[in-house]
């Protein structure tokens, strides 16, 4: 996932907590980014976002942690920040509706596509799901596995094309993708649990996309609901071989 912020929804509303004391003074830089982070959670739920689990763990995993240094002032700001690589951490509220809207809970099996820094998977890995998550670029699988395991978050991270999902630990009862596609991938709807539910931004992959909500009832029938206008980075491909 390369290029502009990863996610943007259009309907962007920015928190301003970039005071340099944050992370400069002891002991009261820890009480000042608890205070951040309980502001972001405040602005992410009076943005719609209501789902119990889902908040407790944007109150608990440490954003900060998933920036890199330049950045942290800006940690609990409501927007993308770049991690290298092209590619950037994605905005608090937009990683908050769409974990509200997967309906993890405690021993859910999830695939995420495009792991970046890490922090998706760890705010789904905070609420107890068995995590899987795919990374397109080899630098940042190995850094977020490290960055993962370090802060004590269980999540399985491997280097690969998103598109072809995870065929040997399939079928998921979510997956969310954080990338764009011009189209559904085939193979990610097929690992999809009966019941299950997918996240996906579709669309033109250079302009606005449509997060796109799909769901299979019982049967293994898919159905697709489109939620709002967003903007993210390409879901790439590995290059041919």
């Amino acid at each position: 996932m390369t290029g502009c912020p990863r996610h943007i929804a259009l309907t962007l509303a920015g928190l301003a907590i970039t005071a340099p004391s944050l992370w400069s003074q002891e002991p009261r830089a820890a009480d000042g980014v608890r205070r951040a982070r309980e502001a972001m959670v405040a602005l992410i739920a009076s943005r719609g976002v209501k789902d119990s689990a889902t908040l407790a763990a944007l109150r608990a995993v440490p954003r900060h942690e998933f920036v890199p240094a330049d950045y942290r002032n800006e940690a609990y700001a409501d927007h993308p920040l770049p991690i290298g690589h092209g590619q950037t951490i994605s905005q608090p509220y937009i990683v908050g509706y769409m974990t509200e809207l997967a309906r993890p809970r405690a021993g859910m099996k999830v695939l995420e596509v495009g792991t970046g820094s890490g922090y998706q998977a760890a705010i789904l890995s905070r609420i107890g799901c068995e995590v899987y998550t795919i990374e397109i670029f080899d630098a940042l699988a190995t850094s977020a596995r490290d960055r993962l395991k370090r802060l004590g978050y269980a999540a399985t991270v491997r280097q690969g094309d998103g598109h072809f999902g995870w065929p040997e630990q399939a079928p998921f009862d979510a997956i969310l993708v954080t990338a764009a596609a011009g189209y559904i991938p085939p193979a990610l709807v097929e690992q999809l649990k009966p019941g299950g539910r997918m996240l996906i931004p579709v669309g033109n992959v250079y302009g606005v996309q449509n997060l796109i909500l799909i769901t299979k009832n019982a049967r293994g029938e898919a159905s697709t609901r489109t939620l709002l206008p967003v903007r993210f980075v390409p879901l790439l491909r590995a290059p041919a071989r």
